[in-house]
């Protein structure tokens, strides 16, 4: 089972996850499951296509914003326009967690949000955003 790690209310990150992990997900309350991790970057991931069936069939809603090294502006914005429009929490991640909540931290820091508290929720959840996010 995957480590998933809260962030705030509306977010969790998360290293690679399962299909099994999806109703888990659904139990605990997400509603929508984010995949930073492009396909093919281990040759054992569960593909995009196998994590969207499980996440729907156990009625998340899913995104798939395949994020190689860092995030481009459409991305940033992609994934931060999903979180704030989704009805509940949201459960994003990638191979190890790190690039779901970079490109996080980076729109929340373009829409405002104090840097500082963005790199003390980072490191609540076991990410350094210190050296991601503008001084």
């Amino acid at each position: 089972m995957s480590d998933f790690r809260r962030v705030t209310n509306s977010l969790s990150v998360s290293p690679q996850v399962s299909e099994a992990d999806m109703a888990r997900a659904a139990e605990e309350g997400f509603v929508l499951v984010i995949n930073n991790r492009p396909d093919g970057e281990d040759p054992n991931q569960p593909s995009s296509a196998a994590i969207e069936a499980a996440a729907r069939a156990a009625g998340l809603d899913y995104l798939y914003v395949p994020v190689r090294g860092g995030p481009t502006p459409d991305q940033v914005e992609t994934v931060r326009a999903a979180v704030e429009a989704a009805s509940g929490p949201v459960l994003a991640f990638c191979r190890s967690g790190t690039r779901s909540i970079v490109t996080w931290s980076i729109g929340q820091a373009l829409a405002g949000a104090d840097r500082g508290t963005l790199i003390e929720q980072g490191l609540g959840a076991g990410y350094d955003l210190s050296g991601v996010l503008p001084a």
